[in-house]
């Protein structure tokens, strides 16, 4: 073969060659794209963005969302300082079922973090009643002396007159044929239905599980933090394996990392290793978007959510409404919401209202949802 057969032959072995990584690459490519396009299409109510975050991440692209994250972090700081807008502050109660009920049955005001106090701060109005009882109150503050132009809510919930139900996501935890309840509040679960709030992490990021009428999924870690309900209705909110422990008589079990409040006291670590121990959060700072529920001393529940707060100030709040256990729930913008219900006027439907302008709507879960969540029933 003389050198010019030879470079003819080197060039059409390169070009084969060329040719085959380029349709290799393309196959690549299409198959992500097609990838991405399923995630983006899955028939749960997250926004685009949040899909695609998620698809990311789990295909080896985390850090590149989690640069982008931080540098719209690092554009759009929580602002500090300021007044906070009074719309949320204002006198105004929605009702269900209102027959007068005594000022007494209102919670007494929330003492503020920040002093003084702004008109109406701290003060519970009754959102949701049923046979003249307010049974879901809600009272708005602010977190902290620096993030003063923002309100977080803390939400009351009776006791005595509620439970709750945990429902699975669609993709969180997973494994849709092992529970009894949906991943929305379709029709049939809306009977009583009072209100609704976000569950926790990821149950791989939770270091703890989620178990529901007899099945689990990740592990029940021993003193992991536990949102825990009864056959009969109660929740207890605690450490497991010391506080709260498997019997007969437990429905559900939602674990997520480690308690914000024991006995009545702020964890000591609230200010250690904060993305280790509550969380990586958005720009990898402490003051995000976070969410929690406690259990006060005669058993009614209190969840605490808004912008701008640390693993501290949420668990002040937390402490302020009256919890002696608490657990963080989920965190960032994406994730968080409470929604209370009411009747619609002329029709069979519910009205759902935000306890906060978080991102997502108010109808959120009544379609179906990629992470778990609890709703809230009358008793």
């Amino acid at each position: 073969m003389d050198q010019l057969q030879k470079n003819t032959y080197r060039n059409f072995v390169a070009r084969r060659i060329a040719v085959g990584l380029v349709v290799v690459v393309a196959l690549g490519l299409l198959g992500m794209g097609w990838s991405m396009a399923n995630a983006v299409f899955t028939p749960v109510n997250d926004p685009v963005s949040a899909k695609i975050a998620e698809w990311a991440r789990g295909h080896g692209l985390g850090s590149v969302v989690t640069g982008i994250e931080n540098l719209q972090y690092r554009l759009n700081p929580p602002k500090v300082g300021g007044t906070p807008s009074s719309s949320l502050l204002k006198s105004s109660t929605v009702s269900v079922n209102w027959n007068s009920p005594s000022e007494r049955l209102i919670q007494t005001p929330l003492a503020t973090v920040v002093t003084p106090s702004l008109s109406n701060e701290g003060k519970f109005k009754a959102v949701v009643t049923s046979h003249g009882m307010p049974i879901v109150q809600v009272a708005y503050l602010r977190p902290d002396s620096s993030h003063t132009s923002y309100l977080s809510a803390v939400v009351w919930m009776s006791g005595k007159h509620t439970r709750l139900v945990q429902h699975p996501g669609q993709s969180d935890p997973g494994r849709l044929p092992l529970w009894s309840t949906k991943t929305s509040l379709v029709d049939s679960s809306t009977s009583g239905l009072l209100a609704a709030f976000n569950g926790g992490f990821k149950i791989k990021d939770a270091r703890g599980g989620y178990y529901q009428n007899g099945h689990t999924v990740g592990t029940l870690t021993p003193g992991a933090a536990s949102l825990v309900v009864y056959k009969n209705g109660k929740t207890a909110i605690g450490a497991w394996g010391s506080d709260i422990s498997m019997t007969p008589d437990v429905v559900s079990v939602r674990q997520n990392l480690q308690l914000l409040i024991s006995n009545g006291q702020l964890a000591k670590n609230l200010d250690v290793a904060v993305r280790a121990n509550w969380g990586t959060t958005v720009g990898a700072s402490t003051d995000v978007w976070r969410s929690g529920i406690g259990i006060t001393a005669n058993g009614d529940l209190v969840y605490a959510a808004g912008d701008a707060l640390s693993a501290r100030s949420l668990a002040t709040l937390l402490l302020h409404a009256g919890a002696v256990r608490a657990m963080q729930l989920d965190i960032n913008k994406s994730w968080i919401s409470y929604m209370w219900y009411t009747p619609s006027k002329g029709s069979s439907l519910l009205t759902a209202h935000k306890a906060l302008d978080f991102q997502r709507p108010a109808n959120r879960y009544f379609s179906t949802t990629s992470r778990d969540f609890f709703a809230v029933y009358y008793k």
